[in-house]
């Protein structure tokens, strides 16, 4: 039986308010539109995943409302297996967005049921952990049920990757047992405690050896509409321009690109190849609204690749 895709993360429902800029403090602005959306970074790369064929299932929580219900429905009807998302007494996680005219976005989150995933979620759902043939993880659950993941994935020698998203430190045991790291630009700075200032090719390539020297095995930084930077254990090191589009709304367009490169390993693309082509996957979800709506499918990243020649080539 081919191995599946796991994704330990977050279930949210996406609040999202489109605006001509984001708001600064105190400012209060007219709004355009509002719509309601499924995402949580671990739904949403559970979610692309899927979308794009590959077999994936998800551990998480939910909570007993009816957000809960709708959250369930979109990740099934996906094709994702929810066996092991559990309902608990309480609100599900919500995010609350807003998106400027430009495409870039804000975003506050509250957890709600997801800070209800513990260590222990994880140890009752050890023969699915086991099954899996990569782990997808972040940040928007507890750190402690991360660490514990990382643990269970380096003893049962599954690969796991982590998406440091939202950008906080991290102990140096939970980078020794990653073998991938894929941070953007806020979160490589956050990680290496580096100034506000965007990221120079040297610095690049720097902060990269840095985060390889800090335990990953292997770095992936995700780095907007530059393209990201792929840099492996075996010394191997590569920029990859990012497509040309026109974004309309950038929110989970690293979930997007999490997801497919996950997809990618999965069916046993070399990372600089699974790192392409989920450039491409990104590419597309910034043309579209919402989280999960902007997800492509397989035959659409086919066209759109078809029609849109790769970054950098002569």
């Amino acid at each position: 039986m081919a191995k599946r895709l796991l994704v330990v993360g977050s279930i949210n429902l996406d609040l999202v308010v489109q605006a001509e800029h984001i708001p600064v403090a105190g400012e209060t602005l007219t709004g355009m539109t509002f719509r309601t959306f499924p995402g949580g970074k671990g739904a949403n790369q559970a979610f692309a995943a899927a979308r794009l064929g590959a077999a994936v299932s998800m551990i998480g929580k939910l909570g007993n409302d009816a957000f809960g219900v709708e959250l369930r429905a979109s990740l099934n009807a996906a094709g994702v297996d929810t066996s092991a998302i559990e309902v608990v007494a309480t609100s599900s996680g919500v995010a609350q967005i807003t998106t400027a005219a430009n495409g870039d976005n804000s975003i506050v989150v509250v957890p709600g049921a997801n800070y209800h995933l513990a260590p222990r979620d994880l140890e009752e759902s050890i023969d699915l952990i086991r099954g899996s043939g990569i782990i997808l993880t972040q940040l928007e659950i507890p750190l402690d049920t991360v660490e514990c993941l990382a643990r269970i994935a380096r003893k049962e020698n599954i690969p796991l990757i982590l998406d440091p998203a939202p950008a906080r430190s991290l102990p140096s045991t939970l980078l020794k047992s990653v073998d991938w790291i894929t941070p953007n630009e806020t979160e490589t700075r956050t990680l290496l405690q580096l100034p506000v200032l965007e990221l120079t090719s040297p610095a690049i390539e720097d902060a990269a050896s840095t985060l390889l020297r800090g335990g990953s095995r292997n770095v992936l930084l995700k780095l907007g509409s530059r393209g990201c930077y792929v840099a492996l254990a075996s010394g191997l090191r590569r920029m990859l321009p990012a497509y040309s589009v026109r974004a309309i709304d950038t929110t989970a367009a690293g979930d997007a690109f999490n997801g497919a490169f996950a997809a990618g390993l999965l069916r046993g693309e070399d990372p600089v190849a699974s790192a392409s082509w989920a450039s491409a996957v990104a590419a597309i979800s910034v043309t579209r609204n919402g989280a999960q709506p902007s997800m492509p499918t397989g035959k659409e990243v086919e066209i759109f690749l078809a029609e849109n020649a790769v970054p950098g080539a002569s």
